[in-house]
């Protein structure tokens, strides 16, 4: 149980930090729309999918490969291979990046004209193309100190680079950009360039020194580790990229959307940020589980792994549904408050539905990688990414925003399930059924007691009281759960030098 205490701490201080940067980062998307209209933010997405595909292009999965190829070396106990691993991590990424920075920067007219469908975003692309590589060095970096366990440094580089990227943003905003769109583009894009140098300037300062050892092979085992992540990620984020280009002129063909653009920039601008604003807890949670279960299989710890799988379960489900019960019951006015868009409103609702399936497969899929299981992934991805192109380019034009919905649904559960299945097997664990059945009916009774108060404070309480308890009759909550809790928050003069003892090795 002691190695559970470096996980707990080190994920509430990024759970801390990323809320922080979760909030600043939304409450700024906020503004930018408020600037330049719901057009405005569909426009600035497709320009951002172009330049999401570029940069997991160029990583090539490099980022979560030097952090489980560091992580399964310090869990071998031999620190000074470590620096040959971040030279090797650091080579592969140059090449990549650099490649494909080249191809975007003179492709970029024809990927602004016929893929974006805007010319005058050729600057916002090329400015893009001109970063990528030092964005990419900063993912080397930040998975290297995660591996490390150095997560206040990292937290606190992380949020002077949110810091920087707001105000050289909002300098480009205010005195160049205006309201104009096209120039919104290259001021984000210019903002988020700026602020990755930071990054990876600070951490390049700040990064442990340690003397290498002899010379060690590194290239076969990164490649066997960061190719299928990189295949799995091009493929999605390319899947992604297609679908973002493709949603609005599909849209254009159903007769009951007027403006298809605003509609697409309602969802992925508007709804998904505010869906997906409380999962940065578990994205904390599934940051730190990729290196602690790569170290737990280089022990071969296979009673770790069966805890650290169930517990991370079980605690992603109980968010999840907590999590959108709330999100259901808040939906008006939250989108009301920040948007000033009723329609956005009725959207969050809907997908509010989904977050349990959602958060429980952000930390499924990082443990399926801290297990090294990669290369399914990519089957299943593959397998879904093309069930999900197949459903929109048939269902927009005959049912709307009601397709996209239909699709975004089957597929992620498909992904999901698959992906559960996976990690269950590896791990040798399993879910219990009759707890997501009691947990799911606990949420909709808590989410009834709450639409009977019209307060959003009332709604809250009620929700709280009535799924709590409930989860604590049907006992999915017991006397072993607020034993855990006590015994994270509550340190013993053993657990503290057995804490120690974790550390120093």
């Amino acid at each position: 149980m002691s190695r559970k205490l470096p996980i707990f701490y080190s994920a509430l201080l990024l759970t801390g930090v990323n809320l922080l940067l979760r909030l600043v980062s939304t409450s700024f998307q906020v503004h930018i729309s408020g600037r330049i209209g719901a057009e405005g933010v569909g426009l600035l997405q497709l320009v951002l999918s172009v330049g999401s595909l570029a940069m997991t292009a160029g990583m090539a999965g490099i980022r979560t490969a030097t952090m489980y190829l560091t992580a399964e070396e310090l869990g071998r106990g031999r620190p000074e291979h470590v620096p040959w691993v971040l030279g090797r991590c650091f080579l592969y990424g140059g090449v990549c990046s650099g490649a494909v920075a080249l191809g975007l920067y003179l492709a970029a007219p024809a990927v602004a004209e016929h893929w974006i469908g805007n010319v005058h975003v050729v600057g916002a692309v090329r400015l893009f193309a001109l970063f990528l590589p030092l964005v990419v060095f900063t993912g080397c970096m930040t998975g290297y100190f995660t591996a490390e366990n150095r997560i206040g440094t990292l937290a606190a580089v992380e949020i002077a680079e949110q810091l920087c990227y707001m105000a050289v943003t909002m300098l480009a905003l205010v005195f160049w950009a205006g309201t104009d769109p096209e120039k919104c583009c290259q001021a984000v894009v210019l903002g988020s360039g700026v602020s990755a140098c930071l990054t990876l300037c600070c951490l390049l300062l700040l990064r442990p020194r340690r003397k290498p050892g002899a010379p060690i092979r590194v290239g076969g085992r990164l490649l066997q580790t960061a190719v299928p992540l990189a295949l799995a990620d091009d493929l999605k984020a390319g899947i992604n990229t297609a679908e973002n280009l493709m949603v609005p002129k599909r849209l254009a063909l159903y007769p009951g959307e007027l403006t298809p653009l605003a509609a697409f920039g309602t969802v992925s601008g508007m709804v998904f940020p505010v869906l997906m604003f409380p999962a940065a807890i578990l994205f904390a949670l599934a940051e730190l589980l990729i290196p602690e279960l790569a170290r737990c299989a280089a022990a071969v710890s296979p009673n770790r792994i069966r805890y650290l799988t169930s517990r991370s379960l079980k605690v992603a489900m109980l968010y999840g549904f907590g999590c959108g019960g709330l999100l259901y019951l808040l939906a008006q006015p939250v989108c009301l408050g920040l948007y000033g868009n009723a329609n956005a409103a009725s959207m969050l609702r809907r997908y509010a539905l989904l977050a349990p399936m959602l958060y429980c497969d952000a930390i499924t899929d990082a443990m399926t990688k801290g297990l090294g299981k990669q290369r399914l992934c990519v089957r299943y991805n593959i397998l879904t990414s093309a069930m999900d192109v197949a459903f929109l380019y048939l269902l927009l034009p005959k049912y709307g925003m009601e397709g996209y919905f239909f699709s975004f649904l089957i597929t992620h559960l498909v992904n999901f399930l698959l992906s559960l299945r996976l990690l269950l097997k590896t791990a040798d664990s399993r879910v219990p059924v009759h707890t997501v059945l009691f947990t799911a009916a606990s949420a909709l009774a808590g989410v009834g007691a709450g639409l009977c108060l019209q307060s959003g404070a009332g709604r809250c309480v009620s929700f709280a009281l009535v799924f709590f308890a409930l989860l604590t009759l049907c006992g999915v909550i017991g006397k072993e759960d607020f034993s855990w809790l006590k015994g994270l928050v509550k340190l013993t003069p053993q657990k503290k030098s057995a804490s120690r003892r974790i550390r120093s090795q």
